[in-house]
């Protein structure tokens, strides 16, 4: 092959090129809170979830979801499928300042965007750069966790185009309240847990606020400024450089972990 080939022949990486990659799950805490952030979705999780004792389960199920999805067998897929479905049905709540449901297409799209947005800026942090031909690939791929959960097909924005501002409108629409500030606390300052979890909290409190946009950020009361945000940049520059020394089975154990248990 002559090496002058044009670079643009290569086909973009998509959604199962990286998802696997360990490293993305340091976005989780950013994800999480922005999903939180959206009142209902808050005030359901606060109800009718326990991450005081149970404070990793949020995001093992959403990473054992996603990796089904993107890498599982068919019937990991329906498994997977069925589980989140069935777990939504009794999340309910008809009345109040905020009512809910949990299977509302509408809140699904939310939890499906935010975890389009954290994992492509957290690559582009710590694994490097994706083109834009990648970019719309990934963005692509992501419809199949939207749909799983409900959505339809046509309310997924059609491409980035049509994401970037929809996003933008989405995140100014975000209210933090004290519901969703309690959970954060459970869910950043676990009580129980392994203790490498615990001991690891320090750098995930300041991984999640360092993602996170600043008016959210500061909705949260997480406290921030320069000294800070140095912190966070050599945190995250660390986190790249370890990463790339790791072997490929260790960077993508989390995905393998998480599918050996489904099976």
């Amino acid at each position: 092959m002559d090496r002058r080939e044009d670079a643009t022949s290569v086909p973009p990486r998509r959604l199962a090129d990286i998802g696997a990659e360990g490293t993305l799950i340091a976005g989780g805490g950013s994800a999480i809170l922005l999903q939180l952030a959206n009142p209902a979705i808050g005030h359901a999780v606060a109800k009718h979830s326990d991450f005081a004792a149970h404070p990793t389960r949020r995001l093992e199920h959403t990473l054992a979801f996603v990796y089904a999805l993107v890498y599982g067998t068919p019937a990991q897929v329906a498994a997977v499928t069925r589980g989140v479905n069935r777990a939504h049905e009794p999340v309910v709540a008809a009345s109040g300042e905020h009512p809910y449901r949990a299977d509302d297409p509408d809140l699904q799209l939310w939890v499906a965007a935010t975890l389009y947005d954290t994992a492509v800026r957290v690559h582009q942090r710590l694994l490097g750069p994706l083109t834009a031909a990648e970019l719309d690939a990934i963005y692509l791929d992501y419809h199949v966790v939207g749909t799983a959960l409900q959505v339809p097909p046509d309310a997924w924005p059609p491409n980035r185009s049509a994401f970037e501002p929809w996003w933008d409108e989405r995140i100014r629409m975000l209210v933090v309240d004290d519901t969703a500030r309690g959970v954060a606390r459970e869910l950043l300052y676990p009580s129980t847990g392994p203790l490498w979890l615990r001991a690891g909290m320090p750098l995930a409190r300041l991984a999640t606020a360092g993602l996170l946009p600043p008016r959210i950020r500061q909705a949260y009361g997480m406290p921030w400024g320069p000294r800070r945000e140095r912190r966070f940049r050599i945190a995250m520059a660390g986190l790249a450089g370890v990463n790339r020394v790791l072997p490929r089975r260790v960077r993508e154990w989390p995905r393998d972990h998480l599918l050996r248990r489904l099976r």
